[in-house]
């Protein structure tokens, strides 16, 4: 008998339906059963403590519980593994060799596979372990490509298969798989849209919504009882980013397309972002947030990479349309003691081995461009019939509404009931004022949140079919007076594509509502 008698045992259970494991004969509770029923009968065997990954593959060992089992036997707190058989293990059979045959011996850490009848402190491993390994693997590869062939046929058929939706929609109540409007985060997303095409950056956005006290995805979606975790943010750390904010801005779902497929998928390791045309987009699956028209008008301000902008204290209106006529280079602004002029950002940097000055005044540009808007304008018909033809149409239907406010009433009472349970606690002295005060807070907040997504949801439902883009002040104004008195960022990003600036005293005006630019000659002197 071997001098050391007892066994300080870490049970090991794993279960995860991505290796085909049989619900019945391996569910967390029969695994502990099987455990429990084992050590019982063998007095050397003692208990430290149980590690259980369930939802884990075991192809991968970067696993909550299996990490702090390894840390424990590291700590000297273990010195026995066991397991109902080796698929509980792992599925990978060059990882599982080097825990077994090397890892454990080195540290004389017993391991018990029961179901394998193995047992390393009574004999040596079978010579048959690594081909049980192997067959393990491969079972686990051949579930592996039949799971993923069935997402493929699901992501093609434009079936959401994610466990979260993108901010601003929810999974419908009836079916798993569709995506349905979450009236109260959709409006943020069209503020978002509205404020960037307005002129306002990134990081400003972000600003706003933080100053106002609106809840980030990530926690919004966890104060809706959602287990979500946010991996671009610590978990101390819950806000808006101006990386938020620009995923929300490039996020084609809000279309209503089903945007899919964005990472490979791989049975082991980590898995890698996949270029955009490798996506699965199938358009038309949900409805849309954000119509075609705002949305490119945000991808073009995205694609000219304009810089954020404080239009109060820096009003650049032509930010990210100027371009250097020969070099294409963005232009520089800067501020003279005559005035605002803008020069090549090649020539800034560089100097004249890289461009000339294409030295240009703001006011020179304004002038050209007012009265070029406004030749063009006269001889358009803007009429309120054309601009009208596209209205607003409700996104939901009636009865996905009513559902959706039965779900929010419901979630709301539950909330109310359990704010008066807690003072009911409170006051049998069954909770300490700090966990009260705890407990109403976190109610208090859930509840503040349900009712603005009841008012947004009300409000979305009575509103009436008008024509959206009689709403945008540009617009409104063209109607009423058919003239630009001065250019604005609203008006400016609208309207033109893009303006370049040459050396030779000329300037070309791409609009976006002409295939071919317009050709100036004049006076570009500051």
């Amino acid at each position: 008998m071997r001098k050391e008698m007892f066994f300080h045992v870490a049970e090991y259970i794993r279960l995860s339906r991505d290796d085909g494991d049989k619900t019945e004969s391996n569910s967390i509770s029969n695994q502990k059963k099987f455990l429990a029923d084992y050590i019982k009968e063998r007095d050397a065997l003692l208990v430290y403590d149980i590690y259980i990954d369930d939802g884990f593959s075991g192809t991968n060992y970067e696993r909550p519980a299996f990490r702090r089992m390894i840390n424990d036997i590291e700590a000297g707190k273990v010195n026995c593994v066991i397991v109902k058989d080796l698929s509980r293990f792992g599925r990978d059979y060059i990882d599982t060799g080097r825990y077994l045959e090397r890892y454990f011996p080195e540290r004389n850490v017993r391991f018990i596979s029961i179901t394998d009848n193995i047992d390393s402190f009574a004999q040596a491993y079978d010579m048959l372990l690594p081909i049980k390994n192997i067959f393990n693997e491969q079972y686990a590869r051949d579930i592996s490509r039949k799971i993923h062939a069935s997402v493929l046929t699901k992501q093609k058929a434009g079936e959401f298969i994610g466990a979260f939706p993108s901010y601003g929609y929810r999974k419908s109540p009836s079916n798993k798989n569709k995506l349905v409007i979450d009236e109260y985060a959709a409006g943020v997303v069209r503020r978002i849209f509205a404020l960037y095409n307005a002129g306002c950056g990134k990081l400003r956005i972000a600003g706003i919504l933080n100053e106002e006290g609106i809840l980030c995805p990530s926690a919004y979606k966890n104060a809706n009882g959602e287990h979500y975790r946010n991996t671009h943010h610590t978990d101390s750390v819950s806000y808006w980013s101006y990386s938020t904010i620009h995923r929300i801005l490039r996020n084609e779902m809000y279309l209503g397309n089903m945007v899919q497929g964005r990472k490979s998928q791989q049975m082991r390791g980590k898995s890698h972002a996949r270029q955009p045309e490798s996506w699965i987009i199938v358009p038309g699956t949900h409805d849309a947030i954000i119509d075609q028209s705002t949305w490119e008008k945000a991808q073009n301000l995205l694609n000219c990479r304009t810089r954020s902008l404080d239009l109060t204290s820096n009003p650049s209106v032509l930010a990210g349309l100027l371009k250097c006529g020969d070099c294409g280079r963005a232009l520089v602004k800067k501020n003279n003691p005559s005035g605002t002029c803008y020069y090549c950002g090649s020539y800034v940097r560089s100097g004249r081995q890289a461009c000339t000055p294409h030295k240009i005044s703001y006011q020179t540009l304004e002038n050209i461009l007012l009265k070029d808007l406004n030749t063009i304008l006269h001889h358009m018909d803007i009429s309120e019939e054309i601009i009208t033809s596209r209205t607003f149409e409700n996104s939901t239907a009636g009865a996905e509404y009513e559902q959706e406010k039965k779900r929010i009433l419901a979630e709301r009472n539950r909330i109310r009931r359990l704010k008066k349970n807690v003072y009911e606690d409170y006051r049998e002295e069954l909770l300490s004022e700090e966990e009260f005060t705890a407990y109403r807070q976190d109610y208090t907040r859930k509840e503040e949140l349900l009712n603005k997504q009841l008012v947004s949801l009300e409000s979305h439902e009575n509103m009436q079919k008008l024509p959206d883009t009689l709403s945008i002040p540009w617009i409104q104004h063209l109607l009423k007076c058919r003239e630009v008195e001065q250019l604005d960022r609203e008006t400016v990003t609208a309207m033109l594509h893009e303006i370049r600036i040459y050396e030779d005293h000329k300037i070309t005006v791409v609009y976006r509502f002409s295939d071919k630019p317009e050709r100036f000659t004049d006076n570009l002197n500051c």
